[in-house]
């Protein structure tokens, strides 16, 4: 996999996807990739040209598959950063920013139910 295709996506998105990689230590010779048709709502373009993309990563048993948008190297790029999300989370979970994102949600809504369910006692429900 190459990232000279990635000229749609800004260098600084780019270039962070690339540490995050090295970081992790993935093997890019390792992932498999697939150009398939799409589906669903697009009409033409999406149903007719085989622009979604589907990756694979045998050592984890990882498969991501990316139809977002109407241009094969952005669906490319964002399978990619969705592997690499995936890895993350797989091989160094306390790094994670997905993590941290659904632990921040998860607390969030804990606090509005705690909130809900006081209010809900004081009103004598």
């Amino acid at each position: 996999m190459h990232f000279t295709e990635f000229s749609a996506i800004t260098r600084q998105k780019v270039d962070a996807l690339k540490d995050r990689i090295a970081r992790l230590g993935i093997d890019l010779g390792l992932i498999e990739e697939q150009f398939i048709k799409g589906r669903g709502k697009g009409g033409q373009k999406i149903n007719k040209t085989a622009n979604a993309v589907l990756l694979k990563y045998p050592p984890l048993g990882l498969i991501v598959r990316c139809q977002r948008e109407r241009q094969r190297s952005l669906n490319r790029f964002l399978a990619l950063r969705e592997m690499t999300d995936e890895i993350e989370l797989r091989i160094s979970p306390e790094t994670s920013e997905r993590l941290k994102e659904i632990a921040r949600l998860r607390k969030k809504k804990s606090a509005r139910r705690h909130k809900s369910l006081k209010k809900a006692n004081r009103d004598g429900f």
